[in-house]
């Protein structure tokens, strides 16, 4: 088995590359591809318009369908403002634990999957492993949206996923989805002693979150028979609304951003039709009576459908085997999963570390459970043989 030192040591490296969402991931794609090239598998690279963000597909094994495809996200989230006690992107160990940015969450499972390769590599697998590595999962699971588009109708693909999030190697198989919007209202300004003669944008955001919070209350209702998710029904948040200049001038431009963690497609559609109408027949004729160039948009920043628990689940089954537990759970974060899922792999997410570390100043993860991923691997190696 690939030892835990060549492991910690390659996730060093792995730390070493500033990959915050904002910036370029593509000298660890390359270093990742490099990696892989060396232990024989056939690398993909996809890039974004802008060149700056990269995606990567590998494969060790035949050149057959119904492998095992290992996913995890390249990028992290910043480091601002938050108070270290080391260089983040530095790996520090210090009693048994991995101190830097991304260390569970999550180049951890990907160290783990990319070590592990020359094994595989050396095992007579009868099915594939597959490796996919993504950019921008943290600001709306960009990267693997675009990867699911490319890889969507190839004839060779996995049938199985495992996305390595830190769940402290508990088998997940189901989490909620997260729709990501900012919706913009363009009013008219004018002087604050004339409020009919402008059109307030401020006051009709308000509303809209006035209908928002109506709506959270609503779903509690329409929460599905026999759901394990807490809560157990879809949630709406409003993240925060935006507008005017000072006190006197009626604000002509406003916008709200929020979100929603549907445990159903269903519901998501209900929020989103019901959001249209009263927007259509209500808050729009009440703004053009005043002047007809108002409006009211909405930006999807991301829909990133949730992962569905589901009866028979063959990548559960073998996660569970592999990790010997008794029995798979949900999760509240949302990850890539669900666009595996549409895929129409089975899915489950399982990898090192706490979610609890994750995002925070001196987020590490334990030398335990990064051995503990290395192991549930090996025995991945062995069972595709």
């Amino acid at each position: 088995m690939t030892d835990l030192p060549t492991t910690t040591a390659l996730l060093a490296e792995l730390i070493g590359f500033p990959t915050v969402s904002t910036d370029s991931n593509v000298a660890l794609i390359n270093h990742l591809a490099a990696r892989l090239e060396q232990a024989g598998a056939r690398v993909e690279i996809f890039h974004d318009a802008t060149g700056a963000k990269a995606n990567l597909w590998a494969r060790i094994g035949p050149d057959v369908a119904g492998g095992v495809l290992l996913s995890g996200h390249s990028d992290v989230v910043p480091v601002t403002d938050q108070a270290w006690s080391s260089d983040p992107f530095d790996m520090l160990e210090e009693e048994g634990r991995l101190y830097g940015r991304g260390t569970c969450d999550m180049k951890g499972f990907i160290a783990a999957a990319v070590a592990m390769a020359p094994l595989f590599a050396e095992r007579a697998l009868t099915r594939p492993v597959h490796f996919c590595f993504s950019y921008d999962e943290e600001t709306g699971c960009l990267g693997a949206q675009a990867l699911a588009d490319q890889l969507r109708g190839r004839a060779v693909m996995p049938s199985m996923a495992i996305v390595g999030e830190p769940t402290r190697m508990r088998v997940i198989e189901g989490h909620k989805g997260c729709y990501e919007y900012s919706t913009h209202f363009t009013g008219l300004e004018g002087h604050g002693s004339g409020p009919d003669q402008g059109v307030n944008a401020v006051e009709y955001a308000a509303r809209y979150v006035g209908r928002l919070l109506d709506l959270k209350d609503r779903l509690r209702a329409r929460v599905p028979e026999g759901s394990r998710f807490e809560p157990a029904w879809t949630t709406i948040n409003t993240g925060a609304l935006q507008g005017g200049v000072a006190h006197n001038v009626i604000p002509g431009r406003a916008r709200v951003d929020w979100e929603m963690r549907p445990v159903q497609k269903s519901d998501a559609e209900f929020v989103k039709a019901d959001l249209a109408g009263y927007c259509a027949h209500t808050l729009l004729p009440a703004m053009r009576a005043v002047h007809p160039e108002a409006g009211i948009e909405t930006e999807t920043i991301a829909e990133v459908d949730g992962l569905e628990p589901a009866s028979e689940n063959e990548a559960r089954d073998v996660a569970m085997e592999l990790t010997g537990a008794n029995g798979a759970g949900l999760v509240p974060f949302g990850t890539e999963a669900g666009l595996f899922q549409g895929l129409g792999m089975s899915v489950v997410v399982c990898g090192p570390g706490s979610i609890d570390q994750a995002h925070k100043p001196d987020e590490y993860l334990e030398v335990s459970q990064l051995g503990a991923c290395l192991d549930m691997l090996e025995r991945l190696s062995r069972k595709l043989t």
